[in-house]
């Protein structure tokens, strides 16, 4: 298997040789978990709470009965913070605060003039509902709900339901109140998708679902698309490491490390213009995996999907990181600033060996729900523009009618769309009859 993907690869892309390549594909067969998804949201829909109840007990062991944690229990959650932990959220809080406000001043709205007598604009208009699912993982990850409710506040959303497993850490309560969730529900796995989407005797509909979660929580979002917006279908984590002569190799190892201990399926990788780089960044990573302590998550992550990639020139690492669009990019080269221009596809860009995922990851401001499986070649990530929409209008005067009227009619009558000609017709027959 990895020899025939070495060779695939490298025929696709001149001047790529594959000194590591992954053994398996981090994107499997998903044919059980669409029907257990199926089955799972059919089952919420028809029964609501009664099921949400039932895949508690059977999947997280939970027996509860009350599903929405109460004021007392996030206000408790919230107190149970040791405080340097408080300290840390609230940084990072605020710097995602900031860092959303800066964007959604950006996205302005419009009304503009096209011609005499035609004015069209857009209105920047919050959605009202959203569900963020904030997954328990292996680890209690405290910056998960900061990334996904945070920027839907500052947005303007006006209620945020928070979704997360009953065995979340009570520190994940405290994160879903402290970033602003309005409500707070103990529910996880595709059931918690299920319940936000379609609504429960407890959980409201909501109007778009976003957040990362796993195999099960990804297929759910994925079915119930439609009358319920997602933010994106997210696989396994990536990491990528675009480095010439300078790169340091140890630096380089800690970082792809440091991503490989999310989850065995993580996708680590680097592609440098330098074989001795390439060499020594594999000797080091095997080197620090014998210190890890999570050596037991990311040491398969870096043996079945690791790949290290050298690269005949620049021109040649650009196409084929391009062709990845790793969700998180990191540039360790001698002009990275210069070189990070040159980029067209990733999730999120890390400039400069300064620079690492996991000051995004936890507190640094830009978002850490990102694209996977090269989805970075047509969307970024969550951001404060996902929870508003572009909504668009037009009011004409006389001119405007007298402009559009006529072709309007013209193109209608030729389409064989009699209706659509009268409409564009009257206002004009009215106009030129007074």
């Amino acid at each position: 298997m990895e020899s025939y993907r070495a060779m695939k690869q490298t025929e696709a892309f001149a001047g790529i040789t594959l000194l590591k390549a992954p053994s398996r594909s981090a994107v499997g067969d998903n044919a059980e978990v669409e029907t257990i998804v199926a089955g799972i949201l059919a089952e919420v829909r028809a029964r609501g709470d009664a099921a949400v109840a039932d895949y508690a007990a059977r999947f997280d062991k939970s027996d509860l009965t009350a599903f929405e944690v109460s004021a007392a229990d996030r206000q408790a959650a919230v107190g149970a913070l040791d405080p340097q932990t408080r300290r840390d959220t609230e940084f990072a809080i605020a710097n995602v605060r900031r860092f959303a406000e800066a964007q959604l001043a950006t996205i302005l709205p419009l009304e503009v003039e096209t011609t005499p007598g035609a004015f069209l604009g857009h209105r920047v208009i919050p959605i009202q509902r959203i569900g963020a699912y904030v997954p328990g993982g292996r680890y209690p990850l405290l910056s998960a709900p900061v990334m996904t409710i945070v920027p839907a506040k500052v947005a303007g959303v006006d209620e945020v339901v928070a979704c997360l497993p009953p065995n979340a850490h009570p520190a994940m309560i405290a994160g879903c109140h402290l970033s602003g969730a309005d409500r707070i529900f103990r529910i996880g796995g595709a059931q918690a998708i299920a319940a936000m989407a379609f609504g429960t005797e407890t959980v409201p509909a909501v109007d778009k679902i976003v957040g990362p979660g796993n195999a099960f929580v990804n297929e759910a979002k994925r079915q119930v698309f439609g009358p319920v917006g997602i933010d994106q279908l997210a696989g396994p984590s990536e990491i990528y490491i675009l480095a010439d002569a300078s790169g340091d190799a140890e630096m380089i190892a800690t970082d792809l490390l440091a991503q490989a201990e999310h989850d065995v399926r993580t996708r680590v990788g680097l592609i440098t213009t330098d074989a001795d780089l390439a060499r020594a960044v594999a000797a080091e990573v095997d080197r620090q995996l014998q210190g890890l302590s999570t050596a037991h998550t990311a040491g398969p992550a870096w043996r079945d999907y690791g790949e290290i990639a050298v690269a005949g020139d620049e021109a040649a690492m650009i196409a084929y990181s391009d062709h990845i669009a790793a969700e998180h990019l990191q540039i360790h080269t001698r002009d990275a600033r210069g070189f990070a221009g040159k980029l067209r596809n990733y999730g999120s860009l890390f400039i400069g060996e300064m620079a690492s995922v996991v000051y995004s990851d936890k507190c640094a401001g830009t978002n850490h729900t990102l694209p996977t499986m090269a989805a970075g070649r047509y969307t970024g990530g969550l951001w404060v523009g996902t929870y508003v929409k572009i909504a668009t209008h037009q009011w004409l005067d006389p001119d405007g009618v007298r402009a559009f009227a006529p072709p309007a009619a013209r193109q209608a009558q030729s389409e064989g769309l009699e209706g659509h000609r009268r409409a564009a017709q009257i206002r004009l027959d009215r106009l030129q009859a007074v």
